[in-house]
């Protein structure tokens, strides 16, 4: 069945059949461009669009969270995960509904619309560094997991190290290659995103095997009186500990970003009315997720909370089968770590796409564009998790940065912007609260964790 088969009736489907209005801004294929590809496809249904945002938002940042929790403490901490996840659905809803108005079917369109190409191109290059950033960061942590890692002179040897000792064929860039050529090039072929669903749906899966091992680790060390009653609120001692309260914002706000993902799957869906439920169940799947991640993770460890929880299993547990439950965990967060990788590859590849040819045709119509840009950006992925093993610093910086725009300066400046006068007085107000916010924390974080960095690097000569 066709898109152009289907019956008058179904006006609900009638914007996907369109042509963009912008042509300049080719970054998300329609199925009507589409459609002599994928003749049999008829819309993504509600499950696999949820399974798809959900697996965007689920990614390394989950892992984080518990050491959010020894900042903030357990009350503060709990409730800025909450509300991180009323202003993500907040800023994607005005993302959307200027979508609708301007008839713009992509992120890159709407930006375009409001500020022109240079808004475009912002908008892509942001996305270009957050998700590059990002990828290299997934493939460190899956080699980091399955082949081990030295830190400070100390080994944390990997699963497979641990299961059958050091072999040439458990190295860190040959497992990293087998993962790339048999997982992550496969899944990167694919054209459209609903065709994820079901490795999202399995990721999304893994993700809570993490949490109710973790859950059942509490509780069991909870009866024997092993965990101790955890920080309920932060301790604030002075002005430096005051501003590590807001190195925790961009990875909030990193732990939520999903914006740039919401158009592909809103014009794959079947009933595009109902985005914005999918929107809403994948922030309350995931945010319930995080808080309970976050506050058994929290109570588990305490204030040994590692920045990275999963580095905390390579400890003994004290309880029966620890070694095994902390292989397990491994495994399953780095298989949830592959199955996430093409889900945010997809949206890399199409504003790779869009800010390298502009005006070419849909990238989904031209295989050879297709393939160049895919292995491009897996081999550039491939060669910075091999080649920068350290670069969690840098993309605390760069990473956080455009990820804030993505997520809260660019849907706020898109509304107060208001080229369409669809803006209501509480938007405004919204949007600007918003953009302080967004600035004020993410400097704050900024200059915290460089002074932080600048005191470490000074303290060995004084």
């Amino acid at each position: 069945m066709t898109i152009g088969s289907l019956k008058p009736t179904k006006e609900k489907k009638s914007r996907k059949s369109k042509q963009v209005v912008d042509e300049k801004v080719p970054l998300l294929p329609t199925k009507q461009e589409e459609d002599t590809e994928f003749d049999e496809f008829d819309g993504a249904s509600f499950t696999g669009a949820v399974f798809n945002l959900s697996t965007t938002i689920v990614g390394a940042g989950i892992m984080a969270l518990p050491a959010t929790m020894k900042v903030l403490g357990l009350v503060l901490g709990i409730a800025m995960i909450i509300f991180m996840a009323f202003l993500t659905e907040a800023s994607i809803e005005m993302l959307l509904r200027f979508s609708r108005v301007g008839k713009s079917s992509s992120y890159g369109g709407v930006m375009g619309d409001a500020f022109g190409k240079f808004g475009r191109m912002a908008l892509q290059i942001c996305v270009l560094v957050n998700n590059v950033g990002v990828l290299i960061v997934y493939m460190i942590i899956i080699g980091d997991v399955l082949s081990g890692t030295t830190s400070s002179g100390i080994h944390h040897a990997g699963v497979l190290e641990g299961w059958f000792g050091v072999y040439w064929w458990n190295s860190r860039t040959f497992v990293l290659l087998v993962t790339t050529l048999a997982v992550f090039a496969p899944l990167a072929c694919l054209k459209r995103i609903d065709s994820l669903k079901f490795t999202s749906a399995l990721s999304v899966a893994l993700a809570v095997v993490f949490l109710v091992i973790t859950v059942g680790i509490t509780v069991m060390k909870l009866i024997n009186g092993s965990i101790s009653m955890p920080r309920l609120l932060p301790d604030v001692t002075d002005v430096t500990s005051f501003l590590d309260l807001f190195t925790v914002v961009p990875v909030l706000v990193t732990a939520y970003i999903c914006h740039y993902n919401v158009h592909s799957i809103d014009n794959e869906l079947e009933d595009n009315t109902k985005i914005k439920a999918v929107v809403r169940s994948s922030l309350a799947l995931c945010s319930s997720v995080y808080v309970m991640t976050s506050l058994f993770g929290f109570l588990l460890f305490g204030d040994a909370t590692l920045d990275d929880v999963l580095a905390n299993f390579d400890a003994d547990l004290g309880i029966p089968y620890g070694s095994l439950l902390n292989d397990v965990v491994r495994v399953s967060y780095a298989a949830h770590l592959m199955l996430v990788f093409p889900i945010v590859f997809y949206p890399l590849r199409l504003n790779m796409d869009g800010l390298l040819f502009p005006y070419a045709r849909p990238l989904a119509s031209d295989n050879l564009r297709f393939a160049l840009i895919s292995c491009g950006l897996i081999g550039l992925i491939f060669l910075g998790a091999n080649f920068i093993p350290s670069i969690w610093d840098a993309f605390q910086f760069t990473g956080a940065t455009a990820a804030v725009c993505i997520g809260f300066i660019f849907p706020a400046a898109i509304t107060l912007r208001d080229q369409h006068n669809i803006a209501t007085k509480k938007d405004k107000i919204l949007c600007i609260v918003m953009i302080v916010l967004a600035v004020f924390s993410n400097v704050v974080a900024i200059y915290s964790d460089a002074y932080a960095l600048f005191k470490k690097n000074t303290s060995p000569s004084e």
